[in-house]
């Protein structure tokens, strides 16, 4: 079972859960018998339901005669960071993530991706803007990369797949950004996170429609504050039931390019 299938799994979630709650963000002893009765199910259920985190990698074990070692690994940490942001847009309002990261270089292929026609037509009508021709690329600091489950439970604006006659390219989310440093702060970003990427946890990349080194006069290693906020689409009509439908593939064959 993959990670997002875990997650999304509720069963798996909830031993999770009570698994971190016994002490396995650090390291705690479990054993079947009582995770099955905390969960209301047998000692087998309990059984397989971590060697589902397991081999998902939200979980590591260390089985021992009596039991067996187990401890949340930074992707399941990052799992139940996500639905407990999903548990504070139902009891809070105005939530909003903080992140912190020191600006970095990237590879170079953001102009081509982010200009590419099918992306560029739905950056356009969905955010509202032609975004400048490259992102801003970040490192997050520990405790971000901790926080970034989080977004997840963030509403964002969905970039679609799309094919041209080569190849499909994936879909991503665009949230709305207030990037901080220490020469001002801008409003008009979001934070592009593909469904698929080849990149690290510890790197966010923003896209604005202008240039954000020059408009907050940043270089390498300046450290900034990325305040994400729940958005719409800038297109987004009345009747929130016509984007059901995107008629895209749902499995596209590669993601977004890795942009930079």
């Amino acid at each position: 079972m993959s990670e997002a299938t875990a997650a999304a799994d509720p069963a798996a979630m909830a031993a999770l859960k009570h698994v971190a709650l016994a002490g396995g963000l650090t390291e705690t002893k479990v054993s079947c018998a009582a995770l099955g009765d905390r969960l209301d199910a047998s000692t087998q259920t309990a059984s397989r339901r971590l060697q589902t985190l397991e081999s998902a990698g939200l979980l590591e074990r260390d089985v021992v005669g009596d039991g067996q070692w187990v401890r949340v690994t930074d992707a399941g940490e990052a799992a139940l960071r996500g639905e407990y942001a999903d548990y504070r847009r139902l009891f809070e309002s105005d939530v909003e993530l903080v992140l912190r990261g020191a600006v970095t270089g990237g590879m170079g292929e953001g102009r081509h991706y982010i200009t590419l026609p099918g992306y560029a037509a739905q950056f356009a009508a969905r955010l509202g803007y032609e975004p400048f021709p490259g992102t801003l690329n970040l490192e997050l600091d520990a405790e971000s990369v901790r926080r970034r489950g989080e977004i997840a439970g963030i509403d964002a604006v969905p970039i679609d797949a799309w094919e041209d006659e080569d190849r499909t390219y994936g879909a991503a989310a665009c949230y709305a950004v207030t990037l901080v440093a220490d020469d001002g702060r801008y409003e008009d970003g979001h934070a592009i996170v593909p469904d698929r990427t080849h990149h690290d946890d510890d790197k966010l990349e923003v896209i604005a429609p202008d240039e954000l080194r020059a408009e907050l006069d940043l270089t390498d290693g300046d450290t900034i504050e990325v305040r994400v906020e729940a958005t719409s689409r800038a297109d987004a009509p009345d009747d929130p039931d016509a984007f059901e439908d995107s008629g895209e593939p749902e499995d596209p064959d590669e993601p977004l390019g890795e942009v930079a």
